[in-house]
């Protein structure tokens, strides 16, 4: 019974409220769609770690992608056998797992040890920063630690196959229940994130400023005096 809330009611839970909760936030509470900026009290570390962070976070997000959203037949039909994607998976998203990893401790370090950016922040600030530390974290220990100790264990015909029955709506929590508990650890706190996500400052995600490119200049005038 636990193994089916976990591995099959959470999810569907998680999602509920992460599209239920973006639709009454963008109704009810748009001003508060933001990402309460705080470049103003401290830049360096903030600016280090943001770009450690994004530049890591993009390809580790393809690879998911990749890795959960395509079958493993897939990929060895278009000639990229089981090595290549070893090559790809472990050793070339860990680099981008790492360099992720140390963007996002710089910006928590940065949220909890300056005073006047933690006075600006709120309890949710606070726990975004460190679950995305730790889901990161446990990524990392995941991929490098467990493959390491656990070759025998492949993701991709157990995870892989239970995240894509979730999406037709035929999940299998059997499937998760000998994967190690690192993967196990690293799902649950990315669902979790899931769930609370609209009511946070990762709202701001979705705002990507498109219309920047293409709207008029802005022409300023001198003010002529007597």
């Amino acid at each position: 019974m636990i193994n089916q809330f976990i591995w099959v009611i959470f999810p569907y839970l998680c999602v509920a409220i992460f599209i239920v909760g973006h639709i009454f936030r963008f109704k009810y509470d748009q001003f508060s769609w933001t990402a309460k900026s705080s470049e103003f009290i401290e830049k360096k570390q903030l600016m280090w770690g943001s770009i450690l962070f994004h530049l890591g976070i993009i390809p580790v997000i393809f690879g998911h992608i990749v890795g959960l959203g395509v079958p493993a037949e897939w990929l060895s039909a278009i000639g990229v056998n089981d090595h290549m994607y070893h090559i790809g998976a472990v050793y070339i998203g860990s680099i981008f797992g790492i360099v992720t990893l140390i963007g996002m401790f710089l910006l928590t370090a940065r949220r909890i040890t300056k005073e006047n950016v933690r006075r600006l922040s709120s309890a949710s600030d606070i726990l975004v920063n460190l679950l995305l530390l730790a889901i990161v974290f446990m990524g990392c220990v995941a991929t490098l630690w467990t493959n390491a100790t656990t070759p025998e264990f492949d993701y991709r015909q157990t995870i892989s196959v239970w995240f894509r029955g979730l999406l037709i709506f035929k999940p299998d929590a059997a499937l998760m229940t000998h994967v190690p508990w690192t993967f196990k650890a690293h799902i649950i706190l990315g669902l979790f994130i899931t769930s609370i996500w609209p009511f946070t400052r990762l709202v701001h995600v979705w705002s990507v400023p498109l219309n920047y490119f293409s709207r008029s200049y802005i022409i300023y005038r001198k003010h002529k005096t007597n």
